[in-house]
């Protein structure tokens, strides 16, 4: 039994961080796209024919189900992929609906972080206008954090200065909640929640993902033990070195690694 999931870069593997610990006894492979990483600022064409490529190569290596650890990616494709494919299949989607239904009760917005291309597409709209009948979601496109994340940049002076800056035109106080809205992002928790007031809370999608996984595996009549817990990392590019990325990352997500360490590999 292996699960695979995949995302443009190193995104994903906080998805995956949160499937080790939910799913301890599962064997998982991990698809980098290097070849076109980033996705979130690409067109939604091109994307679409990277992601089939990538699911391709995954399906030849054995996956038994497969999680789209990119928000970009699936809200282009998850239901093209569920219909071509008969494996059990889990996307992602900023977490939106939980904030919202979090922060009725306080009267605070949300405010919600993803790529350009996610905040572009309708499968985003429609999510948004099911969910915010209040009219509080907010969106901001970082596009420069993904290319950050991916050179392990995670240096407190840069990352506070780039999101003060982002930040500059929006009053705080309002806001209650920020979603992480890229599997890329939640890498900057800790230096949001030193940066961000103490009231507003950060949340993101990979705890209910993998519940979702978790679910699906169950439906599907496949057992949650019935592994040993071994990752193995591929990437398009075929690059030694970002292979060793992604391993340090993964230690780094898991705590087994700290962030200034990562920065010097």
């Amino acid at each position: 039994m292996q699960i695979g999931l995949f995302d443009s870069g190193i995104g994903g593997l906080t998805v995956l961080a949160e499937a080790l610990r939910r799913l301890p006894d599962k064997d998982f492979l991990y698809m980098a796209d290097t070849l076109h990483v980033p996705y979130g600022t690409k067109s939604k064409e091109d994307v679409r024919a990277f992601v089939f490529e990538i699911v391709d190569k995954m399906m030849n290596e054995g996956i038994d189900a497969l999680v789209v650890a990119c928000n970009t990616a699936t809200s282009i494709a998850i239901a093209e992929l569920r219909e071509r494919y008969s494996l059990p299949i889990v996307g992602m989607e900023p977490a939106v609906k939980p904030a919202v239904e979090m922060n009725l009760a306080t009267g605070k917005r949300v405010l919600v972080f993803a790529t350009p291309l996610t905040l572009s597409l309708p499968k985003y709209y429609a999510l948004v206008s099911s969910v915010d009948k209040m009219g509080i979601v907010d969106s901001l496109p970082l596009p420069e954090l993904v290319q950050y994340c991916e050179a392990l940049q995670f240096d407190k002076q840069v990352m506070n200065e780039y999101f003060l800056t982002k930040l500059s035109s929006y009053n705080l106080d309002d806001y209650g909640i920020i979603v992480l809205g890229c599997t890329h992002y939640p890498f900057y928790k800790d230096i949001l929640r030193e940066l961000l007031p103490p009231h507003i809370e950060i949340v993101d999608g990979n705890a209910g993902t993998v519940r979702r996984l978790a679910a699906l595996l169950n439906r599907y009549g496949i057992p949650e033990s019935g592994g040993g817990g071994s990752v193995r990392f591929m990437c398009s590019g075929n690059d030694p070195a970002y292979i060793d990325k992604m391993q340090t990352a993964l230690a780094m997500l898991r705590g087994t690694e700290t962030i200034s360490e990562s920065r010097s590999t």
